[in-house]
């Protein structure tokens, strides 16, 4: 858990049980990777490391992944047949486990999702009490919890990038509550990471996808709205 929690850090979100960790925060990271994606996907792996690795069976972590891929909140009585749903929708999903990874959090999930040609990869941590944070997205470091407005931006390392985008939320009185940019290499593809308190216009929105160098935006309103 973060080091500054609120009340509903520590009480956690309205859920089905049996573990706030183990099935709230694995719902909600689901829920995050389906919007990164941009869409339900058609195939799924899913990955449990350390203790969801030995655990994720036996409290539900396994349905809770499948629900929240299914785009079921986190209080939905449907994720204990989860699995039953996903056969509905023709959802394919594998499950894997890497019992002893040391250098990832102890509560991690690695999701790989599928539709046609698309493809996305997302590393999340389930903090406990529902809290999660988007380690990584696609090779890139992203941290960030989904519980605020947040735009990704994948574009070419070009100079005055950030200054321009933070120029555009600006015009909006977007309150930028975090911002984190990472890179693979000098004047290589990056992604910038921002999450605001509220939301973008959609105009807004749509200039920034315009832009000839940027190569691709995520947006991601609370995942709790």
């Amino acid at each position: 858990m973060s080091e500054k929690s609120g009340i509903f850090d520590m009480i956690g979100p309205v859920m089905i049980g049996p573990s706030s960790s183990h099935t709230a925060g694995v719902v909600r990271m689901a829920r995050v990777a389906i919007r990164v994606l941009g869409e339900r996907p058609d195939e799924a792996t899913i990955t449990f490391y350390n203790s969801f690795a030995r655990t994720y069976e036996g409290h539900g972590s396994d349905k809770a992944a499948i629900a929240g891929l299914l785009d079921f909140k986190t209080d939905d009585e449907r994720i204990r047949n989860s699995f039953d749903h996903a056969e509905k929708a023709g959802l394919k999903y594998t499950f894997k486990s890497v019992g002893n990874a040391s250098t990832v959090h102890p509560n991690t999930v690695k999701f790989v999702l599928q539709k046609g040609d698309h493809k996305i990869e997302i590393i999340g941590e389930s903090k406990g009490g529902g809290v999660i944070n988007i380690a990584e997205l696609d090779g890139f470091k992203a941290d960030f919890s989904a519980s605020l407005h947040t735009l990704i931006i994948k574009a070419h390392d070009v100079k005055g990038s950030i200054a321009h985008i933070s120029s555009v939320l600006s015009h909006d009185h977007c309150n930028v509550a975090t911002m984190s940019v990472s890179r693979k290499a000098k004047n290589d593809l990056a992604c910038l990471v921002i999450e605001m308190d509220s939301g973008l216009k959609p105009v807004s929105l749509e200039y920034i996808k315009g832009l000839d160098w940027v190569t691709e935006v995520i947006y991601i309103p609370d995942i709790d709205v």
